[in-house]
């Protein structure tokens, strides 16, 4: 059962949530150029956009004075009457009102629409928003830029940081949560700050231009349109407190949820084969009912904003009109200053309306930031020295494999010590087994020898050189290992068989095959449809598992290394393929020091050394027959075997 993951609350969260924003900025800020010409494409675009009105509304007074010239014909004034004649006769009449408006436009007695005038007033319309439309698109594709970088960045590092995190990571983090973080969260910051981030920059420009504008026309008018936005900022705070914990957990549990599908995908056939189907459902009935909580709630409360943004943008405008219109029969604004000043209110409620959306979205997208950041932020491997030493400089770069363990210590709990003191030593060319049962410490002695855990005293050296005085790359490149586990990649036969060569390395075609043939799969891989060129899928389904396990040691052996580690090469093959396995072992294993983990104690008869492990310590060491005669711990695991094996 996954572990329940608290959500930080408070000042710690607020705390957290800024340096996660102030990282994103960093990523984001990666080419200084881009964003400069991004935000004056917006400063642009949204300059063209808030003049748009401006000019609309000398449009509609253009259209509005030639109709009111025609009606004073109607009405009886002649044609080319001064406007100051028709505004004093209107007031000796009593119409006050009428006289102000007539007074504050432009109007002229007898003359109709100027649609001269009009018409250029909507070609420079037109013009404005031409512009306006181009600056997004370059915007736009700037933006498209920045985040693809950003994302881009965050794949890479994550990519680097798996190479350098210690093997102790993925011991303890179920794989599933690991693909959750480097998929599902990148690419949810990727969607989310592709949809917020441009926009993001144009609604506050667009608040800002259309405040500006606003003012030109009424001070008093926009005073009383931009009241209302305290009272929306407070709701859309609310709402956007209760949103960002059901996002970070919305993100916690597909974590779960993946790590859980991930698990039984890989372990389908034994769930069938125990006939734990039912509990694997309701486990995964359990955990999915989680994240559908957590994402109900998520998006219950951020579809909350759109609604309160439209009811307060509306209700503004409601007031804005109601006392505009009064401000036009008085004479004090003219009705296309009314009209560009209605879309102005638009033009401010919408962008604010928007920035509560984007905000619920940006919560979403911190928390995957999060995720990823403290993913970046794990302990990694000790580095190593700036100054290493190198295995076999006196011998050209090749190292004969003399290997000895001093006094080493190692645990993987401070509480509880496994290897205490221990200290063995491989002479070159020494085949060196290691028994003991499950539990014991065998595959943790490889581990150490490895460098994929460090060891917490003493030393191993290899030649002499203390292992932890050379690089890791350059330690790995002299062993070859042979695992349990027959791992092959998607990919041509002949691309698993040479996965073991160093970049760049190649070797002839005949050698490849010589190398097949030592290690008996050539015969089988000729069978194959294309031969050393078939594709193997992700599971090999083409092969048996003893032809995936020859297929490891033949890698092996074309890697040609100088130290080798087989590690329960044939723990799950048939008796008559582990003959075939234990030949290609042995000539894997000859003219190198070799370390083999065996539970069949059959395959390690012929061991130049077997040390018996337990506990962390080695209780027993000598050749086989040495051991049966001492009729020790080694004697009773080999009598135990076998009496296992009459009986059956």
């Amino acid at each position: 059962m996954a572990k329940d993951l608290s959500v930080n609350t408070g000042s710690q969260a607020v705390g957290g949530r800024r340096h996660t924003v102030g990282r994103l900025v960093h990523y984001l800020l990666a080419s200084p150029w881009r964003v400069i010409v991004m935000v004056l494409a917006g400063m642009t675009a949204v300059a063209m956009i808030v003049i748009g009105p401006k000019v609309m509304g000398e449009a509609t007074n253009v259209l509005f004075e030639g109709l009111l010239g025609s009606m004073l014909v109607k009405m009886g004034a002649k044609p080319g009457t001064p406007k100051q004649a028709v505004v004093t006769y209107l007031q000796s009449r009593g119409q006050d009102k009428f006289a102000r408006m007539i007074d504050s436009m432009n109007v002229q007695v007898g003359v109709g629409i100027d649609w001269g005038r009009f018409g250029t007033i909507l070609m420079f319309v037109i013009g404005i928003y031409l512009v306006s439309i181009l600056v997004r698109l370059v915007q736009n594709f700037l933006m498209t830029r920045l985040v693809s970088d950003a994302v881009y960045t965050m794949r890479r590092q994550i990519e680097d940081k798996l190479d350098r995190l210690p093997l102790q990571y993925f011991d303890r983090t179920p794989r599933g949560e690991v693909m959750s973080r480097t998929t599902n969260d990148i690419d949810n910051i990727s969607g989310t700050l592709q949809q917020i981030l441009g926009e993001l920059i144009f609604s506050v420009f667009s608040i800002i231009g259309a405040f500006i504008m606003m003012l030109t026309i009424s001070p008093l008018l926009t005073l009383i349109a931009f009241i209302i936005i305290p009272v929306m900022a407070l709701c859309a705070g609310f709402i956007l407190k209760k949103t960002q914990p059901q996002f970070t957990r919305q993100w916690i549990r597909t974590g779960q949820v993946n790590s859980h599908v991930e698990e039984m995908f890989s372990g389908h056939m034994v769930v069938r084969a125990f006939g734990h189907q039912r509990k694997a459902e309701e486990e995964f009935e359990e955990r999915n009912q989680e994240l559908y909580q957590a994402s109900f709630k998520a998006s219950f409360f951020s579809a909350l904003v759109t609604p309160m943004s439209t009811f307060f943008g509306n209700l503004s405008f409601v007031i804005v009109v109601i006392i505009g219109g009064v401000h036009v029969l008085n004479g004090s604004m003219s009705l296309g200053g009314l009209q560009a000043f209605t879309q102005y209110t638009r033009q401010a409620s919408q962008p604010i309306g928007q920035l509560a959306s984007m905000g619920t979205m940006l919560q979403s997208s911190l928390a995957s930031c999060r995720r990823v950041f403290d993913f970046l932020d794990e302990a990694e491997e000790v580095p190593d020295i700036q100054h290493p030493d190198h295995l076999g400089q006196e011998t050209g770069g090749k190292v004969e494999g003399h290997v000895r363990f001093d006094h080493v210590r190692f645990s993987y709990d401070p509480a509880e010590p496994l290897i205490k003191d221990l200290s063995i030593e491989a002479k070159p060319g020494q085949t060196i087994a290691i028994v003991g049962p499950t539990g014991a410490g065998k595959t943790t002695l490889v581990n150490l020898l490895m460098r994929f855990y460090e060891i917490q005293g003493g030393r191993i050296t290899i030649d002499g050189v203390d292992t932890s005085r050379v690089t890791r790359h350059e330690l790995r490149s002299h062993f070859g290992m042979v695992l349990q586990d027959t791992w092959l990649f998607d990919g041509t036969v002949r691309d698993n068989l040479l996965y073991g060569l160093d970049e760049g390395q190649t070797i002839p075609e005949q050698t490849m095959i010589d190398g097949a043939k030592a290690t008996h799969v050539d015969e089988f891989i000729r069978k194959l449809p294309q031969g050393y060129d078939t594709v193997l899928n992700e599971d090999s389904s083409e092969l048996s598992q003893g032809e995936r396990q020859l297929m490891t040691i033949c890698r092996a052996f074309l890697s040609d290394p100088d130290i080798l580690i087989l590690d329960e090469a044939t723990s799950s093959v048939d008796t008559r393929t582990e003959l075939l396995v234990q030949q290609a072992m042995n000539t894997l294993r000859k003219g190198r020091t070799s370390f083999v983990i065996a539970h069949r104690l059959s395959t390690i008869r012929d061991a130049d050394l077997i040390l018996v492990v337990n506990h962390g310590s080695v209780v027993e060491q000598g050749t086989h027959d040495q051991l049966l005669e001492r009729g020790g711990a080694y004697a009773s695991l080999y009598n135990s075997q076998f009496t296992k094996g009459e009986e059956g």
